[in-house]
């Protein structure tokens, strides 16, 4: 991995780690944060990387639509929605209902 995607990832988990617990938000949506909109599949292999880090709640980053896109990558296909739920998010055919109630756009909440 080069030194950029290395920085890339380690910004992406800065971000991840500030989604508050009870809500969720997209690749795409860090990715714009971040100044790279069009990087939202880096963001998630950044996301793929991260399930050995206790620190990173991963689990809490969707696809664009509150889809679990990402559930194949934990130590069991249900552990993603289990986490969720236990935060309280519904969760049915592997989606978040309401999403836009619980979504958290980095670039609204970290808005100085």
């Amino acid at each position: 991995m080069s030194e950029k995607n290395k920085d890339f990832f380690k910004d992406v988990y800065a971000v991840v780690r500030l989604i508050p617990e009870g809500k969720a938000t997209s690749y795409g949506e860090i990715a714009r944060y971040l100044g790279s909109p069009r990087s939202s599949r880096m963001v998630g292999w950044a996301m793929n990387a991260a399930h050995s880090m206790p620190d990173v709640p991963a689990h809490r980053v969707v696809n664009r639509n509150g889809l679990l896109t990402g559930k194949m990558h934990f130590s069991n296909p249900n552990k993603m929605q289990e986490l969720l739920e236990n935060e309280g998010m519904v969760i049915k055919n592997d989606q978040i209902q309401n999403f836009k109630d619980v979504y958290w756009n980095p670039s609204e909440a970290l808005a100085l």
